[in-house]
């Protein structure tokens, strides 16, 4: 593949190959396992030694395809599709931290990832200590100690969409040689790449925008391949001998692609949170146009948020990082393509929870559902939908009120949209 082209080309065009009188449009290799002539080929793929798959449990070429096409989209050096973005955002802490180790997240963080770290993984062993960007510098680093293994963050935050201060972060946790991994879901590497930024990891729940159609869940864990997992002698998985491998050390054996092959041939297939091959097709289908897509859910966004801005009669306040008047802009210009700031547009209706159930039940064209970033536009309460589970003190380190409302700006004509919001404050 053209490593000089744009990311509209790759979208399109990225990860699969055909050759001469081979399908046009990319396969679905729907099948479990594979033939080989002789033993010894299989042998050598189980000891690591050559290319290829052997059980769709750890690869299958319709999902290799897809996580090239990625790859190549965030500038990485390879990428692990998984079975949901919840799937993702474990396998890629757990690659390189274990029972008795900790690591940093934002406070900010997604409802369903919050729970995830703080919950479930605390019953594994491993701590997640909450961070804010309201902390200094120095209060940040004293939450580090010899056992901290990896920073947390998300490129723009679900649902208060504050913008991650990469100048600041990255710098911060790579002097104390940490690694940091970034969720894109948001941004996609169309508007983001984090790997320009300094990032290590980046993970994606694919089930958004890259998707974007509402039609399969799915993520993907993209390495950037800079990271010096050598140097302090912290990540022992990737440094010393793997005895469910034979003895490979991922770093020798793989160099720049040594974390993303540990987790698939390590994680993937100890897990088994696998993406079918009929998943990764469908998902290819929606990258192909992505390109197109996010800057029209941003533009529509954008008009969507500058309409709710002048409604102060009912809405409390607006957040949109693509609006001048927002505190996240001058990052948002700083680290997004343009400034586009994607389709989620945030606010507060006055009135609290009861007005904004009734403003989302007053809507016909946006749905209520449980999703966000796709096509169509859509809807939440997340206080008493996907962050219910949260206390309301993380529900306010996660900058939510109950009369939070998410609105995922789709990418039918804004002025439908826009009046269908009109219509629905009518009602109130």
């Amino acid at each position: 593949m053209d490593r000089n082209w744009k990311r509209a080309t790759i979208c399109v065009e990225g990860g699969y190959e055909p050759g001469n009188g081979e399908p046009r449009i990319l396969p679905i290799y729907q099948s479990t396992t594979y033939k080989y002539t002789s033993s010894e080929e299989l042998a050598a793929l189980f000891d690591l030694k050559t290319p290829g798959h052997m059980y769709t449990r750890i690869s299958n070429p319709t999902v290799e395809c897809v996580e090239k096409k990625v790859a190549a989209l965030e500038g990485g050096t390879g990428a692990m599709m998984t079975s949901s973005g919840q799937a993702a955002s474990l396998i890629s802490v757990l690659n390189i931290a274990s029972s008795g180790d900790n690591f940093l997240m934002m406070g900010n963080l997604y409802g369903g990832t919050t729970n995830l770290f703080l919950v479930t993984m605390k019953r594994m062993g491993i701590e997640a200590r909450v961070v804010n960007a309201s902390m200094s510098n120095e209060e940040i680093l004293s939450c580090i100690d010899d056992r901290t293994r990896l920073f947390f963050g998300e490129t723009i935050a679900n649902p208060s969409l504050e913008i991650f201060d990469f100048d600041r972060f990255v710098p911060l946790m790579h002097s104390r040689g940490i690694p940091v991994i970034i969720d894109n879901t948001f941004a996609t590497p169309i508007l983001c790449r984090p790997f320009r930024f300094g990032a290590d990891i980046v993970i994606h729940s694919t089930t958004k925008y890259m998707d974007g159609h509402a039609s399969v869940v799915g993520g993907m864990i993209v390495d950037g391949g800079r990271f010096d997992w050598k140097a302090g002698g912290k990540y022992p998985e990737l440094t010393t001998p793997d005895e469910s491998y034979h003895g490979v050390i991922y770093t020798e054996t793989f160099g720049d692609q040594a974390y993303i092959t540990k987790a698939r041939t390590q994680l993937m297939r100890d897990l088994g949170s696998t993406p079918q091959p009929i998943a990764a097709f469908l998902l290819n289908l929606g990258l192909e146009t992505l390109d197109l897509r996010i800057r029209r859910h941003s533009s529509n966004a954008l008009r969507v948020a500058e309409y709710l801005s002048s409604r102060t009669d009912v809405i409390e306040s607006v957040s949109y990082p693509g609006l001048p008047s927002s505190p996240e802009h001058a990052k948002a210009m700083k680290y997004l393509e343009d400034g586009m700031a994607s389709g989620v547009v945030s606010f507060s209706m006055k009135g609290g929870r009861e007005k904004a159930m009734k403003f989302m039940d007053s809507l016909h064209l946006a749905s209520i559902v449980v999703h966000v970033a796709d096509a169509r536009t859509s809807v939440l309460n997340p206080a008493s939908t996907t962050h219910r589970q949260l206390s309301d003190e993380m529900l306010r380190e996660a900058g939510i009120d109950p009369g939070f409302v998410r609105f995922s700006v789709g990418i039918e004509d804004a002025d439908d949209i826009i009046k269908d919001i009109e219509e629905a404050l009518s009602c109130l």
